[in-house]
């Protein structure tokens, strides 16, 4: 599955009738980086460092997309390959070999409810650590690293029912290590963007993001059609080399943040905390959040709902053109590549809308837009598979810039000195709210008898999430320009 603009020596202004303690407590109640961006400093940041840092996300995507996504986990891992030899031999439509994938399918579902519980604990306190000590950059090197070793690790996933487990735990893992790893790299997103260009430069990074992994797929797709040059790909091999080929792509790209982007100091005053404290500090956090950061607060539980509905977009994208538009697997591999692009492009694109008209524009304009073509998904869908071609990549369109905008408004409106604890909050809170779009996609289809009614179910979700967005009174800083 990021973060401050703050003008000359104040915090975010609050929304009325929020209690707000005086400038200079509050400065040492938070323990404020002395950023020069806060002074009033709005100095261009070096190109190389921004598309340095913007590289992570190229780098990392094709875990997302070819090892969770598309190729290890769905067509690997829940497959023939991992059911003993006289059920593999059955026909896939014997209740039998349907029990066992189903089986499978739920082992792994096991595996990744547990990797959601360890995020949902341990992000938000790694954060803070991360913010106390000033090692934001060191700490995602460090997770950056082990996502590629989860990565190598894949390929001991041998074809064989004993190496099941071994495999849903080594993706689980990678879960956990690409989310925390994520949350020290959305933290230094105000320190290689100024005020005018933040909203840009997360588009940015968002958009390689997508284009890196289509990328690394369509790669994955080539070498499918050339088969493999000859290899023998028995036992599991290329999926195993797959695996193999994301983590050396991880390492590479990753190396430019690595190199070229500084490491923030340290907060003023900040005092390291053990590991345990560090809970009993991040619910004092959280209460002070409350108490002068409220829109902050309100923003973080909106946000996790219609973030929710956006990861539904993608995650049932693929079943609604499979069994409601009839959509043959090739055809979902070009669509889901043209999907990608398509949102690359456009979340690049967006966040120059973001700097101009606001990060809260953007995304309640995307939000929207998601809405409306869902319905008329709905509507349309005797037309045949080019209504699913047409809304797919308008959807795809709007998918990323809500994604990057939401990250940019969070950098905006996060306190100094937070944003590692922020955007773990922001990670942990994303993965309580990640049951609705499953639940009301399932919900709409039992209660309509159909697949195309889960599309009006995923509508639900991002409706709800743009009320409470617009409930949030977001601060002058949130609201930018």
């Amino acid at each position: 599955m990021s973060p401050d603009t703050n003008p000359a020596g104040h915090g975010p202004t609050p929304a009325p009738g929020v209690p707000v303690p005086p400038t200079a407590a509050r400065t040492q109640a938070l323990g404020r980086i002395p950023d020069v961006r806060e002074h009033g400093d709005d100095r261009p940041v070096p190109r190389r460092t921004v598309i340095s840092w913007a590289l992570w996300d190229w780098a990392t995507q094709p875990f997302n997309s070819v090892i969770l996504t598309f190729v290890f986990a769905s067509l690997f891992l829940v497959s023939d390959s991992f059911l003993p030899a006289d059920i593999a031999a059955l026909a896939d439509s014997d209740p039998v070999k349907e029990a066992a994938i189903a089986e499978l399918a739920s082992g792994y579902g096991i595996a990744s409810t547990a990797a959601g519980i360890l995020i949902l604990l341990l992000a938000p306190v790694l954060g803070q650590t991360a913010d106390r000590s000033g090692r934001k950059k060191r700490w995602l090197g460090v997770f950056t690293v082990l996502l590629a070793l989860v990565q190598f690790s894949l390929f001991f996933t041998f074809a064989d029912p004993a190496y099941f487990w071994y495999g849903a735990i080594v993706l689980s893992l990678g879960a956990v290590v690409s989310e925390i790893a994520g949350v020290n790299y959305n933290a230094m997103l105000v320190e290689v963007s100024t005020p005018r260009t933040i909203g840009r430069v997360s588009g940015l990074g968002w958009g390689l993001g997508y284009i890196g992994g289509i990328i690394a797929l369509a790669i994955v797709v080539g070498l499918t059609f050339a088969d493999w040059f000859g290899l023998d790909t028995s036992n599991g091999l290329a999926y195993r080399l797959i695996a193999v080929g994301c983590g050396v792509w991880t390492l590479v790209f990753a190396i430019p943040l690595l190199v070229n982007v500084p490491e923030s100091p340290a907060p003023a005053g900040a005092k390291r905390v053990g590991f345990f404290a560090g809970y009993v500090h991040l619910v004092k956090d959280i209460a002070r959040l409350w108490r002068t950061e409220r829109p902050t607060f309100w923003f973080l539980l909106a946000s996790a709902v219609y973030r929710d509905g956006l990861a539904g977009v993608f995650a049932f994208g693929g079943v609604l053109a499979a069994r409601a538009f009839g959509f043959t697997t090739t055809e979902v591999m070009v669509f889901g590549i043209a999907a990608n692009l398509v949102a690359g492009a456009s979340t690049i694109v967006a966040g120059r809308f973001d700097d101009r008209f606001g990060a809260r524009a953007v995304i309640i304009a995307t939000l929207s837009g998601l809405i409306g073509v869902a319905v008329l998904l709905l509507v349309l869908q005797d037309a045949g598979s080019i209504v699913f071609w047409v809304a797919g990549l308008v959807l795809s369109a709007c998918v990323g810039p809500a994604q990057a905008a939401s990250r940019s408004l969070l950098a905006r409106v996060t306190p100094p000195g937070m944003q590692g604890e922020i955007f773990g909050l922001y990670a942990t809170t994303g993965r309580v709210a990640s049951f609705l779009s499953p639940a009301m996609w399932a919900l709409f289809i039992s209660l309509f008898g159909a697949i195309i009614w889960g599309v009006l179910g995923i509508a639900v979700v991002l409706l709800l999430g743009l009320v409470l967005l617009l409930f949030v009174r977001l601060p002058p800083q949130g609201r930018e320009r």
